[in-house]
């Protein structure tokens, strides 16, 4: 059980690191942080949408004690929108992310999400699973400002007198994932390479990459684990995890040499102690991505029909 309460709004953790957490950590509450030295600051990501970011924003101004000062730094730490759709309110910060990340910040615009979201109604068992997962945030009218600044492998950034240290581990979670590493206060923000409680998804992989990101953080002299979704957590945890990414790889690969089809596979594996994490569905994307780490000629399923068959396996998992 973690020892930090897992409950809406802003955590002071001392040592000038504020976090803010969403339960229930499902798809699109994220998780999002604020780092503090004197006047300095650092934002690590925004919310899924501009009226979250905007309640989280008031609520850390207020938690610090600041009334409408601008953030210095905004950190991404990777493309996905839950950690990306509120940079605009940012307004003045350098807004920071691997380069990999802002590459891919285009590929799934805000109007997409508000797409899939006005069809919903009208796709059937997938539209319920749309919903399900997208219903609860207002994608109309987001834009995207630019990245200022990209990074490739390392980069230190000093909030006053604090150093930060960005970590590109992707790709991984998504292909340029990155942690934001607080050494002297002994806290990591993992973005989504970290889901506690929750079921990880490997939108881009390779699975080792993801595992030997798992491992620099267990290597790392932490206390504070941040995760992008779930409850703050410490090593046990980021364990949790690693051994999750390595099961389904070697389930996986066992269908794969059995000659099973990926969609196949994700309904065949037992996932065990790992059955009631939530979105335990997200197997059938996971699937799919270590299928073509076995066989780079299969081809990249688009994502409407990855939701279709995330919706079966979720559909099958809530009848259990």
């Amino acid at each position: 059980m973690s020892k930090w309460q897992f409950s809406l709004g802003v955590h002071d953790l001392g040592r000038g690191i504020y976090v803010y957490l969403q339960p229930d950590g499902s798809w699109g509450w994220n998780n999002a942080g604020l780092i503090v030295d004197g006047e300095a600051s650092m934002l690590v990501d925004t919310l899924f949408d501009e009226k979250l970011t905007a309640v989280m924003l008031k609520e850390l101004r207020d938690a610090v004690g600041r009334k409408g000062r601008e953030t210095d730094y905004l950190v991404n730490t990777h493309a996905n929108g839950d950690h990306t759709y509120g940079n605009r309110l940012v307004e003045g910060a350098e807004i920071i992310a691997s380069k990999a990340a802002a590459e891919e910040m285009d590929e799934v615009p805000p109007a997409m999400l508000a797409a899939m979201v006005r069809m919903a109604p009208n796709l059937g068992e997938l539209g319920e699973y749309v919903k399900h997962c997208f219903g609860a945030f207002d994608f109309e009218g987001i834009v995207l400002p630019p990245v200022n600044r990209t990074f490739e492998g390392e980069l230190e950034i000093t909030v006053g007198d604090t150093r930060v240290e960005l970590i590109e581990v992707g790709p991984a979670h998504t292909r340029g994932d990155v942690l934001v590493h607080v050494p002297n206060q002994g806290v990591v923000f993992t973005g989504d390479i970290l889901f506690i409680e929750g079921t990880p998804i490997i939108w881009a992989g390779p699975v080792r990459n993801w595992i030997e990101a798992c491992e620099r953080i267990e290597a790392m002299d932490v206390d504070t684990i941040v995760p992008g979704h779930g409850p703050m957590t410490d090593k046990r945890g980021v364990r949790a995890v690693r051994e999750y990414l390595a099961f389904i790889d070697s389930e996986a690969r066992a269908r794969f040499d059995a000659g099973l089809s990926a969609c196949e596979a994700a309904k065949d594996i037992a996932l065990g102690e790992y059955a009631n994490w939530g979105d335990a569905e997200r197997l059938a994307v996971n699937v799919h991505s270590l299928y073509r780490e076995y066989d780079p000629s299969l081809p990249t399923p688009d994502v409407m029909a990855l939701f279709n068959e995330m919706s079966v396996l979720w559909r099958r998992n809530r009848k259990r």
